[in-house]
C-alpha cells in the first residue's frame, strides 16, 4: 500500500497527506473547491420524481443526470500579502468559504425545480443568509454569555464566569449538532458530506477517482468543518478568558467582536493539524472532532460518490491543487 494511504483497524482507509482541496455538501449534491476555481456537481431529479413532487429517497440517486458547473475563483488573499499572515488569513478564507457555500446552495436548490418552476430570487437567498448568520450567533454567542450571565451572583471570580460560559456554549453545540443529525430529512445531505469527505481523501492518497476506490476511505476527515466548529468552541475559551466578566453590553459586545480572531486562531490549528496527520500527537488532537463528524456524515451511496468525484474532477481538468504555492493554499484548507 502507498506511503499516502493508511488502513484503520476497521478496514477503511485514510489519506495521510494534505492537499489544498475543500468542499461542502449542498441538495443533492457537492461543491469542491481548488486553488482557483471551484464546481459544484447535482444529481438533477428525473422527470418522474420531479412529476411526483417528491425528494429523492434511498436507491434512487442515480435516476437522474449530473449537472456540472465551474466558476473561477480570485482571492483577495492572493492580491495582498499582509492578508496571508497568520490569524488575519484565515478570517478572511472562512468568509470567501462562506460566500461559495452559499452560492453553492443557491445552485444546488435551483437545480431541483422544475424547469417550468420560478428560480429561488436573490432576496430570498439573502434574507435566508441574514437569519442564519443571526441565529448563529444567537445561538453559539449570545446565549451562552447571557445564560452565564444570569448565574454570575453565584460564580466566585471571572475564570470561573469564563469557564461556566464555554462549558454552556459547548453544551449548546453539541445539543444542536445532536438534534439536526436527527432531523430524517437531512439524510442525504449527510451522506453527501460523506461523500466529500471520501472523494478528497481519495484524491488526497493518489488513488484513481472512482466509486469504488472512494468507498474505501473513511467518512470522517481531518479539515471538516464540524472538527473546526469545536475547535473554535475551545478557542474561545482562552480568547475571552482574560476579559474577565465585564458589564453585561461589554460581553456581548466582546463575543461579536472576537469572532474573526477565534475564526483565525481555529483555522490555524486546524490547518496545522490536517498537515501533521500522520503524527501521533496530531491525531489525538484531532480524536474529538474525527468522532464529532459521525454525526453529521452518513455513509454515501456510489451513485452519491459519483456526484462528489464529477464535481472535484471539473476543478482538477483546468488546474492542479498539490503544486499550488503556499499564498494559493492559504485561502482553501478547511474542508466542510
Amino acid at each position: 500500500m502507498s506511503d499516502q494511504v493508511q488502513q484503520l483497524s476497521d478496514g477503511t482507509l485514510v489519506a495521510s497527506r494534505d492537499a489544498p482541496v475543500g468542499g461542502q455538501a449542498v441538495l443533492e449534491g457537492v461543491m469542491m473547491r481548488g486553488t482557483g476555481h471551484w464546481a459544484v456537481a447535482v444529481r438533477r431529479p428525473s422527470a418522474e420524481q420531479l412529476a411526483a413532487g417528491r425528494p429523492m429517497e434511498a436507491g434512487e440517486a442515480a435516476l437522474g443526470d449530473i449537472a456540472v458547473e465551474r466558476f473561477p475563483l480570485t482571492s483577495v488573499l492572493q492580491r495582498h500579502r499582509v492578508l496571508r499572515w497568520p490569524v488575519i488569513r484565515g478570517a478572511i478564507a472562512l468568509w470567501e468559504s462562506l460566500a461559495i457555500g452559499l452560492r453553492a446552495l443557491n445552485i444546488a436548490a435551483n437545480a431541483q425545480l422544475a424547469e417550468d418552476e420560478e428560480p429561488i430570487s436573490r432576496a430570498t437567498w439573502v434574507g435566508t443568509v441574514i437569519f442564519a448568520l443571526a441565529l448563529a450567533v444567537g445561538l453559539f454567542f449570545l446565549l451562552p454569555v447571557t445564560l452565564a450571565n444570569l448565574l454570575g451572583d453565584v460564580v466566585p471570580n471571572s475564570v470561573a464566569f469564563v469557564v461556566v460560559e464555554k462549558l454552556i456554549r459547548v453544551a449548546v453545540f453539541l445539543t444542536y449538532i445532536w438534534a439536526v443529525s436527527r432531523l430524517s430529512h437531512l439524510h442525504r445531505v449527510f451522506q453527501y458530506h460523506g461523500a466529500e469527505h471520501k472523494t478528497i481523501s481519495c484524491y488526497e492518497s493518489g488513488l484513481d477517482l472512482t466509486p469504488e476506490n472512494a468507498q474505501r476511505f473513511s467518512r470522517l476527515h481531518p479539515r471538516c468543518g464540524t472538527s473546526f466548529l469545536l475547535i473554535v468552541m475551545i478557542v474561545s475559551v482562552f480568547v475571552f478568558a482574560p476579559l474577565g466578566q465585564p458589564e453585561w453590553h461589554w460581553l456581548l459586545l466582546s463575543r461579536i467582536v472576537g469572532i474573526p480572531l477565534i475564526a483565525g486562531i481555529a483555522f490555524e490549528i486546524i490547518k496545522a493539524l490536517g498537515r501533521n496527520r500522520r503524527h501521533r500527537w496530531a491525531r489525538v488532537l484531532m480524536w474529538p472532532g474525527l468522532q464529532l463528524q459521525r454525526l453529521t456524515t452518513r455513509e454515501p451511496e456510489p451513485a452519491q460518490l459519483a456526484v462528489a468525484i464529477a464535481a472535484l474532477q471539473s476543478v482538477l481538468e483546468v488546474e492542479e491543487p498539490g503544486a499550488a504555492s503556499e499564498a494559493e493554499r492559504a485561502g482553501i484548507e478547511v474542508a466542510a
